[in-house]
């Protein structure tokens, strides 16, 4: 049975206005999501941060609707709802200032194992399947394996932590409506069957946008004490899957390869900067894993003093945290007018140039 709870956090989360920070936001100064929902919108917008266009969805008749046709999709597909304001979200990924206020989830997740994140290029080398063979072998039963359930690295370390009995968890950048890739959706069904499970933020109104990956990419980071990134051009996605760990002081390791191979640049790159330390042998990896958390270095962004020219979109963004230091990503959409989702993969990019520093809870400071 689902909760009213439940219901009115799908509601309120649906809002336009209202990302998971606004969302914790509201929740801790009124107690609930039921009570936020039938609250006065005057009342709502004295908190401070929260002005007129974020509380203008509340209350909407329309996202109730939809939010009770969710709960009936969740229960004809055996899917779990876990709300963070509640402690429901796995121990690890709660610690995160910016974690999802709602997450689904299918199959079963033993919170008592070991969770390390595996990603990389989808056009993985024989090198890459090498490596994730070897690493299983070595690793024995000790983890609960996490990926994004994409082609290349990902399938690679699903298929071997089933083939191994490990435990894997893959986290969708989509509703459980659909699947994407469909080529992997045999594969996501013996997740399940063999004691894994499958994690989304998103509901079943949400497609598998582009910018959605980067979103699931903090929820991979999050749920574990260390990410392995296994090959990775220059700028591939499962950087921000690193960039997300480290903002979250978790253990990042990098599969070092030739400068001249495309898809070992991007872990070199990870390595030089101090982003990642170096695999040098698996069972060295295997035990550094077994030990748990270690601590690290303060300053694991090095300052870039390349300087290269902005995009309008860029420069609009960037602008925007200059003037507001540490402003959160829900009010840097408000100000800008434009969504948390489309926000992200510029920052990141931003991040990556060296022009802005992400802290926890997603506030961003310009670095000039």
């Amino acid at each position: 049975m689902y909760t009213e709870e439940q219901l009115y956090s799908i509601a309120l989360r649906e809002c336009s206005n209202i990302g998971d920070l606004n969302f914790q936001k509201l929740v801790r100064n009124f107690g609930n999501a039921k009570t936020v929902w039938e609250k006065a919108k005057k009342e709502i917008s004295k908190i401070p941060g929260v002005g007129k266009k974020i509380v203008s969805e509340i209350g909407n008749a329309e996202h109730l609707h939809f939010a009770e046709k969710e709960l009936a999709f969740c229960e004809k597909n055996q899917i779990k709802i876990r709300l963070k304001h509640l402690d429901e979200l796995p121990f690890l990924l709660s610690q995160c200032d910016d974690a999802p206020s709602i997450l689904y989830q299918k199959g079963q997740y033993d919170e008592a194992l070991k969770t390390v994140s595996l990603v990389g290029t989808r056009n993985i080398t024989s090198y890459g399947k090498s490596f994730i063979e070897s690493f299983f072998e070595e690793a024995g039963s000790k983890f609960i394996s996490v990926s994004g359930l994409a082609l290349g690295v990902d399938k690679e370390v699903h298929e071997h932590s089933i083939k191994n009995k490990i435990p894997t968890i893959g986290v969708l950048a989509h509703g459980f409506h659909t699947f994407y890739p469909s080529k992997n959706k045999a594969l996501s069904q013996k997740i399940i069957e063999e004691n894994g499970a499958l994690f989304t933020e998103f509901n079943s109104s949400r497609k598998p946008d582009r910018e959605n990956f980067i979103q699931r990419n903090r929820v991979i980071a999050g749920l574990s004490e260390a990410t392995i990134v296994v090959e990775t051009a220059f700028g591939g996605g499962s950087i921000s899957t690193a960039t997300f760990a480290n903002g979250y002081n978790r253990d990042v390791y990098a599969l070092p390869g030739k400068i001249s191979d495309k898809y070992s640049q991007g872990c070199n790159h990870l390595i030089y900067q101090n982003k990642a330390a170096i695999i040098s042998t698996i069972p060295e990896l295997v035990n550094l894993l077994s030990f748990g958390k270690k601590e690290k270095i303060d300053e694991l962004f090095p300052r870039s003093e390349i300087k290269v020219q902005l995009t309008d979109n860029q420069n609009k963004i960037y602008q925007s945290i200059v003037q507001n230091p540490h402003i959160t990503l829900d009010d840097l959409a408000s100000e800008i007018d434009i969504s948390g989702h489309k926000i992200l993969p510029v920052i990141l990019e931003l991040e990556l140039m060296g022009r802005v520093k992400s802290f926890s809870g997603r506030q961003f400071v310009a670095i000039e």
